[in-house]
């Protein structure tokens, strides 16, 4: 891979995607619709040469073909709004499949694990298909578009992320809680403190993602973004203080909690039906990754939770 482009640049994966590929000197586009935002990624990488960007409208397909013309792969990392999921997000599949297909070219799905429902096996790639959200059935309505046969010359993979936190992360169920901290305000745990879940460290699952795309024979299957290990809310918190020194209140939300309190805001209302998630957690097999591609990186949880939170504490102060 010489060159690829990036669409949902400046989101969580978006942005650690671009880094990662820029540190391996491949040449990257930014595709985005707003200039302030693509001129703040710019800035963040000092106006390097290898990094370039276009403007555009993702629900376009003509202005992603523009965008896309010239790249070995496509990373495709935009996405909607729970809110606007079931509106909006197979027309977003259905164009970036169209500019891929036109062009014959690879391209990268980064997507969750709502695709699985309840765990009822290991947590591999084979894991059945059973959802049980309306968010799961929208997913696998996606899945089904991003490997239609009718697609004749673009070639397809979808990676899978647990939920994730990083310094470029925004809409984590973590993320209230490290900005709260960070910020050193009382702040809010989604979930409960006690069950051990799966998250994922962003600069590692970029450095997977990208192992992934340069290989030939990945393409057309689905593959894992396995996290570090497991831990508590409880543990979190108790890194996150150490680093902080923040002693606020951290208040953990149950599932009638958010339901209560998505009567007034709609981003929460349709949190509610995944909060099993929280719950029971969902742990990501790894073995595929492992046997195909090679280690996979595990950013200890200290170390992740200590940059992440230095990023967000340097921002609270500049803000």
């Amino acid at each position: 891979m010489e060159k690829a482009v990036v669409l949902g640049e400046t989101g969580g994966t978006g942005q650690v995607i671009v880094s990662e590929l820029l540190n391996r000197g491949i040449e990257v586009i930014a595709f985005g619709r707003s200039q302030e935002k693509l001129n703040e990624l710019m800035e963040e990488h000092d106006n390097q040469p290898k990094l370039t960007y276009k403007l555009g409208n993702i629900f376009d397909y003509k202005t992603v073909i523009e965008a896309a013309k010239d790249v070995d792969v496509i990373f495709q990392c935009a996405n909607v709004k729970y809110q606007e999921m079931k509106s909006k997000l197979l027309l977003l599949g259905e164009s970036v499949m169209k500019a891929a297909d036109t062009l014959g070219k690879r391209i990268v799905f980064v997507d969750g694990i709502y695709v699985y429902g309840h765990q009822v096996a290991k947590g591999d790639e084979n894991h059945p298909h059973q959802p049980h959200t309306k968010k799961g059935k929208l997913r696998v309505e996606f899945e089904q578009l991003i490997f239609s046969p009718k697609w004749k010359s673009a070639k397809a993979l979808i990676v899978r992320l647990p939920d994730y936190y990083g310094p470029t992360s925004q809409n984590s169920y973590l993320q209230p809680t490290l900005e709260g901290i960070a910020a050193n305000k009382a702040s809010v745990f989604i979930g409960n403190l006690k069950t051990p879940r799966e998250y994922v460290y962003l600069p590692d699952a970029a450095k997977m993602i990208v192992n992934i795309a340069e290989k030939d024979d990945s393409y057309g299957e689905n593959w894992n973004i396995p996290g570090a290990g497991l831990i508590s809310g409880k543990d979190i918190i108790k890194i996150a203080r150490n680093v902080t020194g923040s002693q606020k209140i951290i208040i953990p939300l149950s599932k009638n909690a958010i339901r209560f309190i998505g009567l007034f805001d709609v981003f929460m209302r349709e949190v509610v039906e995944i909060m099993y998630l929280t719950k029971e957690g969902f742990v990501l097999s790894g073995e595929k990754y492992e046997k195909r591609i090679g280690a996979i990186p595990k950013t200890p949880f200290k170390q992740g939770m200590e940059e992440t939170l230095q990023l967000l504490m340097y921002k609270e102060n500049l803000g």
